[in-house]
């Protein structure tokens, strides 16, 4: 984990773009609130096959306008021609945006072609090649390895990749068990890959969907975890106390180790990322990290 300690702070939370006027007052009040406490960036999620890439433009623009965070698109190469992610990137470069994330993304249903990119390092890759350092460049990891890859170290390959096509950063997926994303830290330093991998952190409020989540992404709840959800029932109260309680101890367990910040997939709520920061102590926590091409 030495190589993670030399890194300054980053702490960010992840929306994703809302379909309906109320969804769009709710996140400005969501945004608004986690503002506050003045994240690195947020970031803004991207359908498969570009299915809400409109929208995703709309809410980046949006929460840019509303505040002073950093916002980062996700951009997604699934489905996606060189002249489509081309025009993506010069829109983004129009409305000042300089932070990206950069993915693979899930085959849309009734595609069998993944289209002109069929990796996320193609994509970061091209990007490199159509815009040099304009945009700092975040990636996804894996800790509990990507459920399509054939190998763990197959999976620790593949991230290397990403990286020496020219990534800045990494976000991992959400995970539960610490030890995962020390271990493939742990991996990485052996590879010699020397960048910020900030762990993706997903509060828990709700067990059905949060397993649902799980199983389609291929995240591990623990046992112990499981079994303790699932005998609250429809006791939401005792869920929410309890999901936040352990995510709060993943958190100081990740800290501590020596993790350079943190990454909450909000689901567009503030109220249960803000939980577990104010139980952090990070109220008073800027973070630090900017991109290389501020």
């Amino acid at each position: 984990m030495d190589s993670q300690k030399k890194f300054p702070p980053a702490f960010s939370f992840e929306f994703f773009p809302p379909k309906t006027p109320e969804g769009i007052e709710k996140l400005n009040a969501v945004s608004a609130t986690l503002a506050k406490v003045e994240p690195c960036f947020f970031s803004v999620t991207f359908g498969a096959g570009g299915s809400t890439r409109e929208h995703t433009l709309e809410t980046v623009v949006e929460l840019k306008h509303n505040t002073s965070i950093d916002v980062a698109p996700h951009i997604s190469c699934i489905g996606s021609t060189q002249q489509s992610i081309r025009d993506l990137l010069n829109t983004y470069i129009d409305k000042d945006i300089r932070h990206l994330v950069a993915l693979r993304g899930d085959m849309p249903s009734g595609m069998h072609e993944a289209g002109e990119f069929r990796f996320a390092n193609d994509l970061v890759a091209f990007i490199r090649k159509e815009t040099g350092d304009h945009f700092f460049i975040e990636v996804a990891a894996y800790p509990e390895y990507h459920p399509q890859s054939s190998s763990p170290q197959q999976d620790l390959l593949n991230f290397k990749r990403k990286v020496e096509a020219g990534a800045d950063a990494a976000l991992t997926q959400y995970f539960f068990n610490p030890d995962a994303y020390f271990y493939f830290v742990d991996g990485c330093e052996k590879l010699a890959l020397d960048l910020p991998i900030v762990p993706g952190i997903m509060p828990i409020t709700n067990y059905t969907q949060l397993a649902r989540f799980s199983d389609a992404c291929g995240a591990e709840i623990p046992r112990w975890i499981r079994r303790r959800l699932e005998s609250f029932g429809d006791d939401t109260a005792s869920i929410r106390e309890f999901g936040e309680d352990v995510v709060t101890n993943l958190c100081q367990t990740l800290l501590r180790g020596g993790a350079p910040g943190l990454h909450f997939y909000t689901l567009n709520k503030s109220e249960p990322s803000m939980a577990i920061w104010n139980n952090l102590g990070l109220s008073a926590v800027k973070s630090e990290r900017v991109s290389h091409t501020s």
